[in-house]
C-alpha cells in the first residue's frame, strides 16, 4: 500500500488517484464558480487554508502535471468571454457580484484541486484528503483480497464439480442408450397398435355387414313363418 510520502513524491501514484475527486467534498466543501466546473487560485487557497502564494508556488513547480488535469490560464478574449459567462450565470441566479480578473485568470478543476491536495505539504486539509485517499485504497484492496479469496473458493468447488461431471458422463451415456432403445420399442409398439387399429376397422365393417345379413335373415324367417300359418289355415278349412 502506498504511503503519504510516496503519494507526495510519485507522479505515477498520483495519476492512479486522479479519479477520486469525491475525496475533496468528503473532507471539506469546495465552493465552485457559477459554472460549477472551475475555481480560482484564491478559492483553492481558501479550501486548503493556506495563502495564495503557497498555491501559486505548487502550481509553478508542477505546472505540466496540473495542466494535464485541467489547469487553464485565460487571457484576452478568452478571459473576457469567461467573465461574461460568469456574470450571465450570476444574473440568472441570485445576482451576486463576480470579481473579474484584469489581465489573466488561472482556473482549476476538481481534478486540479485534487492534484494540489496530493502535492501540498503544509496544509492540514491536504493531509486529510491524502489520508482519505489512502484509507479508501486500503479498503478497496481489502475488498479485492476478499473477492479473490471467494473466487478461489468458487474455483475449487468448480474443480470438484468437474470431477463429478466426468464420473457422471458414462452413467448419462448408458441412460441415453437405454432411452434410445426405449424409443425404438415404443415406435414398434405404435406400429403394432396402428396395424391392429386398421384390422379392427376391417372387423367393424364385417360386423356391420353381418348385422345387415342377420336383419335380412330375420325378415325372411318372419315371412316364412307367416306363409306356413297361411297354408295351415287353408288346409284346415
Amino acid at each position: 500500500m502506498p504511503t503519504e510520502v510516496a503519494l507526495l513524491e510519485s507522479r505515477a501514484l498520483r495519476v492512479e488517484q486522479m479519479g477520486r475527486v469525491d475525496a475533496l467534498d468528503k473532507v471539506k466543501s469546495l465552493v465552485m464558480l457559477p459554472d460549477g466546473i472551475h475555481v480560482r487560485t484564491e478559492d483553492v487557497a481558501r479550501y486548503f487554508e493556506v495563502s495564495t502564494e503557497v498555491v501559486k508556488k505548487v502550481t509553478q513547480r508542477h505546472r505540466a502535471e496540473m495542466e494535464e488535469n485541467g489547469l487553464r490560464l485565460l487571457r484576452g478574449s478568452d478571459l473576457r468571454t469567461f467573465n461574461r459567462d460568469m456574470v450571465s450565470l450570476l444574473d440568472a441566479g441570485q445576482g451576486e457580484s463576480y470579481p473579474q480578473a484584469h489581465a489573466q485568470l488561472t482556473l482549476y478543476t476538481r481534478r486540479t484541486v485534487l492534484n494540489v491536495a496530493m502535492l501540498l505539504r503544509d496544509s492540514d486539509i491536504a493531509r486529510c484528503v491524502r489520508t482519505y485517499l489512502l484509507d479508501a485504497e486500503q479498503d478497496l484492496r481489502a475488498g479485492y483480497a476478499s473477492l479473490e479469496h471467494r473466487v478461489t473458493r468458487v474455483e475449487s468447488c468448480l474443480a470438484g464439480v468437474g470431477t463429478a461431471l466426468q464420473e457422471l458422463g458414462p452413467v448419462l451415456n448408458r441412460m441415453s442408450l437405454r432411452l434410445d432403445s426405449l424409443d425404438r420399442r415404443l415406435e414398434r409398439t405404435h406400429q403394432v397398435v396402428g396395424a391392429v387399429s386398421v384390422r379392427l376397422g376391417g372387423v367393424s365393417e364385417d360386423v356391420v355387414r353381418l348385422d345387415g345379413r342377420m336383419d335380412e335373415l330375420a325378415r325372411n324367417l318372419k315371412d316364412l313363418s307367416r306363409r306356413n300359418r297361411n297354408r295351415r289355415g287353408v288346409l284346415e278349412s
